[in-house]
């Protein structure tokens, strides 16, 4: 070999090639790059501080560990464990109702409530039917069957009683300030004529005339409708009529207000009632039934009291009490006497036409 060919040999064995150098490379351990999620070698990194190694538990079969994915998926499918319910016990009222001891109950628990809570209402049923059966009037248990008497004085001081109970309630609510509601024209609703009996022929009006008695003065004053219309400012109002037999409507109503004739025509000092009367009216078969009501001097007094001229812009017709008939907003519409021909004042609560059939006598709203 000569000297050129010692050189070349020297040079070939001191400095790799690209290709045994690419090999090499190959070979070595990558620095842990982030992309490099399956090194062949796990490499062995520091701990850092304040965390703890967690090592995959290997099973009896020395089965490789799970992967993290794995890992996952398992603590997804681990079954919820049951827990029993633990009552806390919190400090109840007296008064308040007591809480169930459990939220869960055994089937045949529930089965024996279901019973007795369907036979507490049985029994409640029975007691109610046998209460209505001893207030019910006894034309109406004939009407259902039930033809032994139920009527007793028992019976009659129980509904007395109950009947002065709510007059007592509603006359202790009652205010001159506080006022029925107001409607607008367009809230109008027709109104029925609901005549205590048939509806008077108009052949009583031309001789009509308003008597008034137990004034201050002593002295009887008899108006007719052109002096109330002429001496008394007419005020207008739109409000509901109550009926007692469930029905109301909302009407259009104008005419002098019942205080303005108390102040013009005062009643004697010891007066607290009204009796007010209407000798036209007439029973079912047209034959001559005065109707007459109580009325108390606090409400007569009311600011939406009247004694009404005009329905709707016009005159009253006698459907509607013409020429004058009372109007008490805050009373139930059987007091709202028609066609009134009379007014007398007392010291004492007079004669009232429902209240003598066993009505209210306060008959408030």
């Amino acid at each position: 070999m000569n000297n050129e060919e010692k050189a070349d040999s020297l040079e070939s064995k001191d400095i790799p090639s690209t290709e045994i150098e690419s090999k090499v490379d190959a070979t070595k351990l990558p620095e842990a790059a982030p992309e490099d999620t399956n090194p062949s070698v796990p490499p062995t990194a520091e701990k850092p501080e304040g965390v703890e190694t967690i090592e995959q538990p290997t099973d009896a079969s020395k089965s490789p560990p799970l992967s993290v994915e794995a890992a996952e998926r398992t603590v997804e499918v681990v079954p919820l464990v049951t827990v029993e319910p633990v009552l806390v016990k919190k400090h109840q009222s007296f008064l308040k109702e007591q809480p169930l001891p459990t939220i869960e109950m055994a089937p045949r628990v529930l089965r024996y409530r279901t019973r007795r809570e369907v036979l507490a209402f049985g029994i409640g049923a029975v007691a109610t039917a046998a209460g209505a059966a001893f207030l019910l009037p006894q034309n109406t248990l004939r009407r259902l069957g039930v033809s032994r008497s139920m009527d007793s004085p028992e019976k009659e001081w129980f509904l007395n009683t109950a009947v002065r109970i709510d007059d007592d309630v509603a006359e202790a609510l009652y205010s001159r300030n506080r006022m029925v509601p107001t409607y607008t024209k367009s809230q109008i609703t027709p109104l029925k004529n609901n005549y205590n009996g048939a509806t008077p022929e108009p052949g009583y009006i031309s001789a009509w005339n308003l008597t008034l008695d137990g004034l201050d003065s002593g002295m009887s004053v008899s108006l007719d409708i052109r002096n109330l219309l002429t001496r008394f400012s007419v005020h207008e109002q739109i409000t509901r009529l109550v009926c007692v037999e469930g029905w109301s409507a909302v009407a259009w109503w104008a005419g002098l207000r019942f205080d303005d004739l108390l102040r013009a025509y005062p009643p004697m000092s010891q007066a607290k009632w009204a009796l007010v009367e209407s000798s036209v009216n007439l029973d079912a078969s047209g034959n001559p039934d005065p109707y007459f009501m109580s009325l108390d001097l606090g409400t007569a007094g009311h600011p939406q009291t009247l004694l009404a001229t005009h329905f709707n812009g016009q005159p009253l017709t006698v459907e509607h009490g013409a020429p004058l008939r009372l109007l008490v907003p805050v009373k139930l519409g059987l007091k709202n006497v028609k066609a009134i021909t009379k007014i007398t004042y007392s010291a004492e609560e007079p004669r009232d036409y429902w209240a003598e059939r066993g009505y209210s006598r306060y008959d408030g709203i």
